[in-house]
């Protein structure tokens, strides 16, 4: 039975998970995102009172 011969597949699976575990981890943790977060400053805003009148 054909199905039953590992030498078909078993090579693509081997290189298969040796992608996922090696190449793809390396090129995923290399990835740098444009806009790093910054800190935020611990002082709130100094905000303004709202003087329109209301109508």
């Amino acid at each position: 039975m054909p199905q039953l011969n590992p030498a078909p597949w078993f090579p693509i699976l081997i290189a298969s998970w040796l992608i996922f575990l090696v190449i793809i981890p390396t090129k995923v943790m290399a990835h740098s995102y444009p806009n790093e977060p910054t800190l935020q400053s611990t002082e709130k805003p100094k905000t303004e009172a709202w003087s329109w009148p209301w109508h």
